[in-house]
C-alpha cells in the first residue's frame, strides 16, 4: 500500500558530503514522522535523525551539527544530508515513516525502506 524508496548512498573519503533521499509513495493520506536509522555490521540498527510533519528535528549526539535532516511534503520525501563524514558512519541507512492511509485515517502505520549504503573510507 505505501512504499519507500532509500537512494544517494554509495562511497565516499573522509570528510566527504551524500545526501541521502527516501521517497514515499502510495494511498497515503498523510505523514506523521519520517525518520533516518542506520545500522553497522555486528550492531543494533541505531535512530540517526526524525523529523515531525512540522519541521521539529531530532538528531543522535554522534550526528549532530553533521548531518541535516529535512522533507517536503508536498513531494513526501525526505532527506538526510550528510557533512563532515567520518569512517563510523558506514553503514546501511534505512529510512521509516509513520503514515495514515487514505483507506483507514484513524491509525498510523510504519513503513521502512530497504536501505542504502554509505561506506565512508579513511
Amino acid at each position: 500500500q505505501v512504499q519507500l524508496v532509500e537512494s544517494g548512498g554509495g562511497l565516499v573519503q573522509a570528510g566527504g558530503s551524500l545526501r541521502l533521499s527516501c521517497a514515499a509513495s502510495g494511498i497515503i493520506f498523510s505523514i506523521n514522522s519520517m525518520d533516518w536509522y542506520r545500522q553497522a555490521p555486528g550492531k543494533q540498527r541505531e535512530l540517526v535523525a526524525t523529523i515531525t510533519s512540522g519541521g521539529s528535528r531530532n538528531y543522535a549526539d554522534s550526528v549532530k551539527g553533521r548531518f541535516t535532516i529535512s522533507r517536503d511534503n508536498a513531494k513526501n520525501t525526505m532527506y538526510l544530508q550528510m557533512n563532515s563524514l567520518k569512517p563510523e558512519d558506514t553503514a546501511v541507512y534505512y529510512c521509516a515513516a509513520g503514515v495514515v492511509l487514505r483507506t483507514n485515517m484513524g491509525y498510523e502505520y510504519r513503513y521502512w525502506g530497504q536501505g542504502t549504503q554509505v561506506t565512508v573510507s579513511s
